[in-house]
């Protein structure tokens, strides 16, 4: 593993760490099917049989689950718009593990240390929606999680547990690891689907939504993958124990894998219960920043949110709270900038992985972030002109969500739009001074 995995609280078990309890247990990855099941591995998918699909839907939907892939919305209102019954025909289930969010890593870590809890939870989340056939849409660059998930699958179908009749409840559906080529408009569900069908990732428009017409014009359903994590905790031990995990004021539910990336004292991932601060994240499990640093800004979760400042560490790690103060949790990974960082190249390092991997289906985004990314390295080297900040400015209106086929370019101009409205001093030092006309006499 490339981070450390720290569980945050003191009594680490199933009742306090849903996601990651199974790996502190075991001191090490959990990767073969009999240490699974000895510490309640599959049980939650024995206990899905006997239930009926919708009966299923109903307790992940109590459970007030929201997405952990960014957006937050709520898991068991997205299950409960795909249609069900028999005629419904067709139906699929996508794990999205396009993990390509810069600063973020936590579906890594679960995928290649407990690859058979997200194949469990696969397996329930299909039975939920009936889905016949499902995929785990893998980043390509996650070799070590693909070799471990599909040993994990081939071990589950021996046993039963994927396939047909699965556990005799007269329900079949396969699952399949499928490796992408590596483009981060993959982790929007409809370019996923476009590429995992093998036709170029851009996104579709929508409606209709993939609960309708998704994976080859069937009903989809596209769940990340801390999600689909949590689905097994939920059906063991029910949907008012996962509400209580929660802390403060947070009407959001569960545990979270909160990380911290950039020059902390310690970087890694954390379970801890959804609503703790970035204060205690960052200072009491983070251990504050490096000696000789003082934190300048951070993002909440990932690269394509607003920056917040020191003064926001004590606002709960929320979806609700957080959008409040003017960004977004997104993958609840935060990403610290120290007081010796340069603002400006800061951001201009992270428009520039966002215009690399625009799609360039529509002309804002594709156009619009090279020539943001122009402006600010002429900033950057202290050879920006006057009114360049105003065209930055004007540029985040552009790409504003509404104005654009996706949201790639919103995300996009989010660090830039809240960067210049808390350094805009470090803007302007890049304005290069203009000339005093000479004048000359006879």
């Amino acid at each position: 593993m490339s981070s450390n995995v720290n569980l945050g609280l003191t009594n680490v078990g199933p009742e306090t760490h849903p996601l990651t309890w199974r790996y502190s247990q075991a001191g090490k990855a959990v990767l073969d099917l009999k240490t699974y099941e000895s510490m309640e591995g599959y049980a939650a998918l024995k206990k899905a049989v006997q239930m009926a699909p919708a009966d299923v839907q109903k307790v992940v939907k109590d459970s007030n689950l929201r997405g952990r892939g960014g957006a937050g919305f709520p898991t068991g209102v997205k299950w409960s718009l795909i249609p069900m019954g028999p005629n419904a025909g067709p139906k699929y289930l996508v794990c999205n593990a396009d993990e390509m969010e810069p600063g973020t890593f936590k579906d890594r870590m679960l995928m290649e240390e407990l690859p058979h809890q997200l194949v469990e939870a696969m397996i329930v989340a299909g039975y939920a929606i009936q889905a016949t056939r499902a995929y785990i849409f893998l980043r390509g660059e996650y070799t070590v999680a693909a070799e471990r998930l599909n040993h994990a699958i081939h071990e589950a179908e021996a046993a039963g547990y994927v396939g047909n009749n699965i556990l005799g409840s007269g329900w079949s559906m396969d699952l399949h690891v499928h490796t992408g080529a590596g483009r981060y408009i993959c982790g929007e569900e409809t370019a996923l689907i476009n590429s995992l069908e093998g036709r170029r990732a851009n996104p579709r428009a929508k409606p209709p939504f993939p609960q309708i017409a998704g994976l080859w014009g069937k009903p989809t359903i596209v769940n990340n993958v801390e999600s689909l994590n949590n689905i097994p905790a939920i059906l063991v031990r029910g949907a008012e124990w996962f509400k209580g995990l929660s802390q403060g004021k947070s009407t959001d539910a569960g545990t979270k894998l909160y990380g911290i990336s950039g020059k902390a004292k310690t970087t890694g991932l954390w379970e801890l219960p959804i609503g703790t601060t970035c204060r205690e994240l960052l200072y009491t499990h983070g251990g504050g920043m490096r000696d000789g640093l003082e934190l300048m800004a951070w993002l909440p979760g990932g690269a394509s949110t607003d920056f917040l400042m020191p003064e926001h560490l004590d606002l709960a790690m929320d979806y609700d709270t957080i959008m409040k103060a003017g960004s977004r949790m997104g993958t609840g990974l935060i990403a610290v900038v120290d007081n010796k960082q340069n603002m400006v190249s800061v951001v201009r390092n992270l428009e520039q992985f966002f215009a690399r991997e625009s799609c360039g289906w529509c002309t804002p985004c594709r156009d619009g972030l090279p020539w943001i990314v122009k402006v600010l390295q002429a900033i950057e080297d202290g050879k920006g002109q006057s009114g360049d900040i105003e065209f930055l400015q004007q540029m985040t209106r552009n790409l504003a969500p509404g104005k654009t086929f996706c949201a790639h370019a919103p995300g996009a101009v989010e660090p830039l739009q809240s960067a210049i409205k808390y350094f805009r001093p470090a803007f302007e030092q890049g304005i290069a001074p203009v000339a005093s006309p000479q004048i000359t006499g006879k």
